[in-house]
């Protein structure tokens, strides 16, 4: 299956020497000239993981508008937003002003987020869920209003006596940005979720951490994951193809430096272990000679089913480097499996 392949960031930061990232602004222009380079290379698109309270990316419209700005072909997304922390409403306005200054390229991942930096951190942020409810019921309702208000229908009442005329009916958000509602992901962590995904009729984001084992390996298990998703979105009758994305982290090793940076990760295996009170499975790193890479990527059932390819970057490794490592995928990889 051809694939579009994109990087996803996590942008994190480090006052360390070791580190090409030492500041916020760093992390923020470092990003933008990422998403440059990416295009640059052939990839198809520029994504970036939002955490708050932490050395990472966090608000991320600026930065998706900054890279719609400066880019002209990639997609530019997120993986994921976490909706227990956003206003919906005010979320409406910024994705449409970023999707509309990146000519309709946004691909926006949302979802119930993952485990804080901080105790409830959402609190801080002036969201409480309501009485009988917990926070991911927060999170799939901010969700809900979210995906009503970006379809495009007018749903509040004009002032009649305004300062600036109004159009007939009730109003909209505004921008609006046709067609964004179908670029919506839900970054899902277990395959019951991934059937709920489908029926609210949302693309598909799974990662590199599922929070359910089966015993079986990451690939096999997220396959499942997908095979569900796509019979759910089958049985509800959407009227558009879904999309389906994964990540994994690759490094072709085809220089000295690779080597010294991920030649012990060509041992990599998947890992279980606990998150969030439950048991989880996490993928292992693809780390190896281009041609063992072409083989053992061959047998990644979940990238075969999934039509898009996230690699995750190590972000402070610095801009020239994740630029080698994303145009090394490109080259030696893509062509050989199919993807590209």
């Amino acid at each position: 299956m051809k694939k579009k392949i994109g990087f996803l960031s996590f942008g994190h930061w480090s006052p360390s020497p070791h580190s090409q990232t030492r500041s916020a602004s760093d992390a923020l222009l470092q990003s933008i000239d990422l998403a440059v380079a990416a295009e640059g290379v052939g990839a198809d698109g520029a994504y970036f993981r939002v955490h708050h309270f932490a050395r990472q990316l966090a608000s991320p419209f600026p930065l998706l508008a900054a890279v719609g700005a400066r880019t002209s072909r990639i997609e530019i997304g997120t993986g994921v937003i976490d909706m227990r922390y956003e206003n919906p409403l005010y979320m409406a306005e910024d994705a449409g002003a970023a999707d509309l200054i990146s000519g309709g390229r946004l691909q926006l991942g949302i979802s119930r987020g993952s485990p804080e930096q901080v105790i409830e951190g959402y609190r801080y942020f002036g969201h409480v869920p309501a009485e009988g409810t917990d926070h991911a019921d927060m999170a799939r309702e901010h969700a809900a209003i979210f995906l009503n208000v970006i379809s495009g229908e007018g749903f509040a009442e004009p002032n009649p006596r305004p300062m600036f005329p109004n159009p007939p009916g009730l109003l909209r958000i505004e921008p609006h940005s046709p067609g964004l509602r179908d670029r919506i992901w839900w970054g899902a962590g277990t395959r019951s979720s991934a059937e709920w995904v489908a029926e609210q009729g949302m693309n598909l984001m799974s990662s590199t951490l599922l929070t359910e084992d089966t015993g079986v390996p990451f690939h096999q298990l997220q396959a499942e994951q997908i095979q569900r998703f796509r019979d759910r979105w089958a049985e509800a009758g959407h009227d558009r193809e879904p999309r389906v994305s994964v990540s994994r982290s690759i490094f072709p090793i085809t220089s000295d430096l690779d080597r010294a940076y991920f030649g012990q990760e060509a041992r990599s295996e998947d890992q279980v272990g606990f998150i969030d009170g439950g048991q989880a499975r996490f993928g292992k790193t693809y780390a190896g000679e281009p041609e063992q890479l072409v083989r053992d990527l061959a047998e990644d059932e979940a990238i075969a089913a999934a039509d898009t390819l996230l690699l995750t970057v190590p972000n402070q490794l610095g801009v020239d480097y994740n630029a080698h490592v994303l145009e090394n995928v490109m080259t030696h990889l893509a062509p050989a499996l199919g993807w590209h």
